[in-house]
């Protein structure tokens, strides 16, 4: 053996031990999902046990009314299910076509130029916090439907989904549009060169590649529409009945999430009705379950059915499925039709449901007869007017907040403590606590995703191990945001002592943004190119030192997409630290870990539902927290762009 031969062999040997760590503190990583999923489950069980058992757990499901506090208490779920399901299919009917004709705007039709402004516009649309879309849906939503359609109150199950439906929107937009993007440029080129237009392409070859993302991202999306406590509670009216008839979307309703914020509050810990509190929140993770393996089996099996032959015989493939799709794709055509057959809802169920399909017809037999190049005009037009859309609805919100905002945020609002309930003073100690929430659960979540997103996709390859932690992942992503709320209170708070603590709220979210770097860090992986890692490994180069310097670099842009989510969703959050960190009134910052806190999302709900003649400080509130969340997105956004032009280079 020569000396050169001694020298590798000694230097591999020395690396053996790196490698194995790492593998290990990746595999770690990855279980966190799994780990976080069985302590919910294990401590909501156990304190949901005891109403299962004295309720039944077959009145508890089938009852049809839930009102504790009569003097026969009635624990009966079927009008908050019944709720909790209108307001998401809303959602989602709006959401859904929105989402994926602005993701495919972004990718496929806007100019450089203007992707550049679409792409964090749509971004800073997600880091609105969601306290501020109900503070939004609450002052103007609500008004605008009741004047519109002459009801005594427009807190209904429309108001509800159309708000759900625009926050919904940024994370379905987001992961897609990188789905999207992320399609390799051979195949949009051959479909091209074939003859195909670039409706052609987009909406069956494009769609299809990308479908993997698309569905993760409407994932994501039912996800954040079913864990929405805050802004349903203030635009959804809140009773806890069923509509009458069901298909009455001007009805108020009770969500699962609204009656755990409603309730949780103030019922003594212990008592029937505190357990019973828990069941429903048992309940919420169990319909979590039935959306999330519903969709992951639909994607698999879109998945095989659509692009599986792409990659056995290429591109030329890809292009002869283009008959077996048309049935399915466009997808577009369908959503729009969905859209336009909810507000014929609101002349009744049959005649919406008439209209849904006479307008799909109409839309394929545009699809089958027109010119190819007629076809393309007419849905290049309806995604570009939905792009619009959705430009509009930021647009509004934001001139609304801060015309009315601004003028009442002054040096002394910034740096005092509140006064007189908050009509008075300033909010400095809630914004101080904002950052340190904020600041601790991305410190926690960031490094436990990305190590996640990296054994799945570097370190593993598809076994029932990772089928099971991309399943535990997603579960933990559509658990509602109250449930996380409920378990920081019941593990942090009370089992392990935190107390009321700005620790136990960092930790509650940390948990909660987790799924989402996961997730979009794993996309972010998986479109760089295998030859990359095959020519790594070549040189000699071990599984760490391929991951750190081949894989990350490219992957920078996706990942602080999903730090970008993340840090939004944190920010924005009211429910998960409402039992574990915060407080309405205090006047001094926290001296320690253990110490509660202040934070805006918390302090402008108090303000906009219990502080009557509050009106100018809520405004100002909701300005300093769009504020705060728009510098931490430029910040945030000038480091991707940084990446981005540097791996162009």
């Amino acid at each position: 053996m020569t000396t050169g031969q001694q020298t590798t062999l000694k230097f591999r040997q020395k690396r053996r031990p790196l490698e194995t760590t790492m593998h290990i503190v990746w595999f770690i990583c990855a279980i966190s999902s799994i780990i976080g999923i069985f302590f919910i489950l294990i401590f909501l069980l156990y304190d949901a046990a005891p109403a299962f058992l004295d309720i039944g757990l077959i009145p508890f499901l089938t009852g049809e009314r839930w009102d504790p506090t009569s003097i026969m208490p009635k624990y009966g779920l079927v009008p908050l299910i019944v709720g909790t399901l209108l307001v998401t299919m809303g959602a989602m009917v709006f959401a859904v076509p929105f989402g994926i004709a602005c993701a495919i705007f972004i990718a496929e039709l806007a100019s450089p130029r203007m992707r550049n402004i679409l792409k964090p516009a749509v971004e800073l649309l997600a880091g609105i916090p969601s306290v501020v879309y109900g503070f939004f849906g609450l002052a103007i939503l609500v008004k605008f439907l009741q004047d519109l359609l002459s009801v005594p109150s427009g807190e209904s199950v429309l108001a509800g989904s159309i708000l759900l439906g625009i926050m919904s929107l940024p994370t379905i937009i987001s992961v897609s549009e990188d789905a999207i993007s992320s399609v390799p440029r051979y195949l949009k080129e051959g479909s091209l060169a074939l003859g195909a237009t670039h409706w052609q392409t987009i909406s069956q070859v494009i769609v299809p590649a990308a479908l993997s993302g698309i569905t993760a991202a409407v994932i994501l999306g039912i996800g954040r529409a079913v864990g929405e406590t805050m802004a349903v509670i203030m635009v959804t009216g809140n009773a806890a009945i069923i509509p009458s008839p069901i298909w009455n979307i001007l009805s108020p309703v009770r969500t699962l999430t609204g009656t755990l914020g409603i309730e949780m509050g103030e019922v003594a810990v212990g008592s029937l009705h505190y357990h019973a509190l828990f069941g429903v929140a048992v309940i919420l993770l169990l319909i979590t379950l039935i959306i999330n393996l519903t969709a992951l089996t639909v994607m698999k099996r879109l998945k095989s059915s659509q692009t599986g032959g792409c990659s056995r015989t290429g591109v030329f493939s890809c292009l002869m499925i283009t008959d077996r799709l048309s049935g399915i794709i466009p997808y577009l055509p369908i959503g729009v039709t969905a859209i336009l057959g909810l507000f014929l809802l609101l002349i009744g169920l049959w005649q919406g449901a008439a209209g849904i399909l006479i307008l799909y017809l109409i839309a394929r037999l545009v699809d089958r007869y027109c010119i190819r190049q007629t076809v393309q005009k007419i849905w290049f037009s309806l995604i570009t007017i939905m792009m619009g859309i959705v430009t509009f609805i930021l647009i509004f919100i934001l001139y609304d907040i801060f015309s009315n905002g601004l003028p009442y945020v002054t040096l002394d609002f910034l740096t005092e403590s509140p006064r007189n309930l908050g009509r008075g003073g300033g909010i400095f100690p809630a914004i101080i606590g904002t950052f340190y929430l904020v600041i601790g659960s991305i410190l926690i979540a960031l490094p436990l995703g990305i190590g996640a997103a990296i054994y799945l996709v570097e370190y593993t390859k598809e076994n029932i191990l990772t089928r099971f932690i991309r399943t535990a992942t997603d579960l933990l992503n559509g658990t509602p945001s109250i449930v996380f709320g409920l378990f920081g209170f019941t593990f942090l708070v009370l089992f392990l002592g935190f107390g009321i603590s700005l620790l136990a709220g960092m930790i509650t979210l940390a948990l909660m943004v987790l799924p989402t770097v996961i997730r979009t860090t794993e996309e972010a992986l998986k479109s760089v190119p295998d030859s990359l890692r095959e020519g790594s490994y070549a040189l000699g180069a071990t599984r760490w030192q391929t991951v750190r310097r081949v894989v990350l670099p490219p992957s920078v842009p996706g990942i602080i997409t999903g730090a970008i989510l993340s840090i939004g969703r944190a920010a924005g959050e009211t429910a998960p630290i409402m039992f574990t960190a915060v407080v309405f009134m205090q006047r001094r910052l926290p001296d320690s870990f253990f110490d509660p806190v202040m934070a805006l999302p918390y302090h402008l709900f108090i303000l906009a539902t219990n502080v009557p003649g509050a009106r100018n400080n809520q405004y100002a509130t909701a300005v300093i927290l769009l504020i705060l969340v728009i510098m931490i997105y430029g910040g945030a956004i000038l480091i991707r762009n940084h990446y981005d032009k540097k791996i162009r280079w």
